[in-house]
């Protein structure tokens, strides 16, 4: 999407709008981050506020409550954004296919659509079924007062499809990957209504108060080329134009496909304003790759966190100096925070990109030579 998605006068109000800029690939005066997960287990806060809503549904269906762990890592740490606390299944939730979350074993659903009769009945689901969602929003926007950005997300049609065709986690979504090659027209479908019904859930968000959106293609790196493309690629490309188009506010998109880094062209022309790089890709070759098509995010290694200081800042200045001072880069993780990963450690990661890419930036953006 080019760089007039992003409304100027949606964003002139916020105190930091450094991200946004970011993501139009204006010059910054350092690198904005924020991670994914960024609200979690890792914070001890966030554990206690679990506990009294009783179950992770409970917390993320609660308004106040997922405001509440919404804005607890921004408390700790100088972020640049908030990400909304949910869920990328509570869409086929409202499908009725029944989510639950037990202890230690990830999501589960109580029904599957894997059949012919199941997929046929499929339908995209009511927004007031979500409007838990869109009111945590307004809650967390009013909360933030304007602070930072605030952004959205959903999964992609295909990651949500493999859920529902597997009915939880798995190892290789080997079910979803046969459906792929055998019953391309089932596959299909689902990732249609997905598509219809992840456009509607975001442009809802964006009604609610989202600065930002993005798109977690978190499996599509499972399939094979001319699969993703079809089953992956060609839903995002229909999902952003379709906010391109209807959405009130033209706000930025970003989209991440785990283990998409052979396809770094085909998202950089997806219509989003910024792919996402999990931590198997070298950022500085991406950017060679793609030019100033858009920008980038990411993209560390999340076991990094578990290390030690200096460790994490060493690593973090690695990928400043490969993603270079040029605007348009967002440091960010190339997955989300796992569990055991001290707080300490988040802190100086968020102190090391503030410092280090300040420290560089202005002396960039100070001589013309430099950016020739």
């Amino acid at each position: 999407m080019s760089r007039d998605r992003i409304d100027p006068e949606r964003r002139s109000g916020l105190k930091n709008d450094t991200l946004l800029r970011a993501l139009r690939r204006e010059p910054t005066p350092y690198t904005p981050i924020w991670l994914m997960r960024q609200a979690g287990r890792y914070l001890p806060e966030y554990n206690a506020t679990r506990a009294r809503a009783g179950s992770f549904m409970a917390l993320a269906t609660t308004p106040s409550l997922a405001t509440e762990v919404t804005l607890q890592p921004l408390a700790r740490y100088p972020l640049d954004a908030a990400i909304l606390f949910s869920d990328i299944l509570t869409i086929p939730d409202a499908m009725g296919l029944g989510l639950t979350f037990a202890e230690g074993e990830g999501p589960r659903f109580a029904t599957t659509t894997a059949d012919e009769q199941s997929i046929a009945a499929l339908a995209v689901p009511d927004m007031a079924k979500l409007r838990y969602v869109f009111d945590a929003v307004a809650e967390i926007k009013h909360a933030l007062a304007n602070a930072v950005p605030l952004i959205g997300f959903a999964g992609s049609p295909f990651t949500l499809a493999c859920y529902m065709i597997e009915g939880g986690g798995s190892v290789d979504f080997a079910t979803t990957r046969r459906m792929a090659y055998g019953r391309g027209d089932l596959l299909q479908r689902i990732v249609d209504i997905n598509a219809e019904a992840v456009a509607r859930y975001l442009e809802a968000q964006i009604q609610a108060g989202v600065d930002v959106v993005m798109l977690f293609d978190t499996w599509g790196g499972l399939l094979a080329p001319e699969q993703w493309r079809r089953f992956s690629l060609a839903p995002i490309q229909s999902v952003l134009k379709r906010l391109s188009v209807v959405a009130p506010h033209r706000v930025p998109a970003i989209v991440f496909t785990k283990g998409g880094g052979a396809w770094l062209s085909d998202l950089a022309d997806s219509g989003a304003d910024c792919v996402a790089l999990d931590w198997t890709c070298d950022i500085g070759a991406a950017r060679r790759q793609i030019g100033d098509r858009v920008a980038l995010q990411g993209n560390l290694d999340p076991m990094v966190l578990l290390t030690d200081p200096e460790t994490i800042q060493r690593s973090a200045r690695a990928i400043l100096a490969s993603a270079g001072p040029a605007p348009g880069h967002i440091f960010n993780l190339g997955h989300g925070l796992v569990p055991g990963t001290p707080p300490d450690n988040v802190a100086a990661l968020v102190a090391a990109v503030h410092a280090d890419s300040r420290a560089h930036r202005g002396d960039f953006f100070a001589s013309p030579e430099k950016r020739a």
